[in-house]
This record gives structure tokens, sequence and C-alpha cells, in this order.
């Protein structure tokens, strides 16, 4: 089931990439407006959104251990790293906001909104499902290996860092080269 969940979200994120590439060469993609972007803050949210991967990866070796309180730190950790990164994209959207770059102002704005906000909301998600299986890891759900729920929701976690790699690279990188 995971597998199919990831297939159609990458379709998903494919067709969106695709979709900002292929407005940036429109005449009302105002490129000048990708100077509102601040790569260097952004940088470091990404930074700490891919470490992120590496607290779940953590995360799941530990489970398998049977380290639960290694489990329990980890995917704490795993949600304050996430948390950090959304905070760091809110950021981001009211500098932008407040220099006229939103959804309506230009086709940049329209695309670059579109696939960000719905990466945003992809992390957002996956912070709710980290959290409930940290609750339930603190009520003691987990105390026993053998649940694929873990590992499940790894992959969509890490699948998440994947897509931003290419929207960061897109988007941020590959502009100012």
């Amino acid at each position: 089931m995971i597998k199919l969940i990831v297939g159609t979200e990458a379709m998903f994120f494919l067709a969106l990439i695709m979709a900002f590439v292929y407005f940036s060469f429109s005449p009302g993609f105002r490129s000048h407006q990708l100077l509102n972007l601040d790569i260097k803050a952004t940088g470091v949210f990404s930074i700490l959104l891919f470490s992120s991967s590496f607290t779940f990866w953590r995360a799941e070796i530990n489970y398998h251990q049977g380290k639960i309180k290694q489990l329990r730190f980890w995917l704490l950790f795993t949600i304050v790293l996430g948390g950090i990164f959304l905070l760091g994209q809110g950021r981001e959207y009211i500098s932008l906001l407040n220099n006229n770059v939103n959804l309506s102002s230009s086709i940049f704005g329209t695309s670059f909104f579109t696939l960000t906000g719905f990466h945003g909301l992809h992390v957002f998600v996956g912070l709710i499902v980290i959290a409930i299986i940290t609750a339930l890891a603190f009520a003691g759900d987990y105390n026993k290996p053998g649940s694929s729920v873990i590992d499940s929701v790894g992959i969509y976690w890490h699948f998440v860092d994947i897509v931003w790699l290419f929207v960061f690279t897109i988007v941020y990188v590959v502009p100012h080269l």
C-alpha cells in the first residue's frame, strides 16, 4: 500500500515540477522575482529537513533493535527538525508576500507557491503521522519489534525529503547557475 501511495505522490510532484519548469520559460514568469528567494536561509532549512531523514532512519534502526527510549528520542528529534523546516518555509512565504510575490502576482508566484506549498503540506502531514506514532511509542505500543508502521512512515518521510532535494535544486539552485 505504501508503494502505491508514494508512487502516486511521485507522479503528482513530477507534474508540479514539470509545470514549474515549463512556466519558467513563459513570458509572464517574471524571473526577477527569483531574486526574492533566500537561497542561503532555505539552504540551511533544507539541510535540517534532510537531517530529519537521518534522525528517522536512526529511529527505525533503534526500533528494530528494541531500543524504545532511543526510538522515542529520534522520533522527537525528527519532529523538531521537520517543524523548523516548516517555520523556515513560513518565514520565506511572509517575506515573499511582503515583496508582493503571491499566488496571483505572476506565473512565478503561482507555480512557486503551488509547488512548495504542496510539499509543505506533505511535510506537515508527515509530522502529524510521526507525532501519532511518537505518542504511541510513549504509550508502549512499539515495545516489541514487529510492526511495519514505522518502516512505512519512514518510506513516506524519506520520499518527502527526496522530493525537496529536487524542488530545492530546480527552484533555488538551477536559476543561479
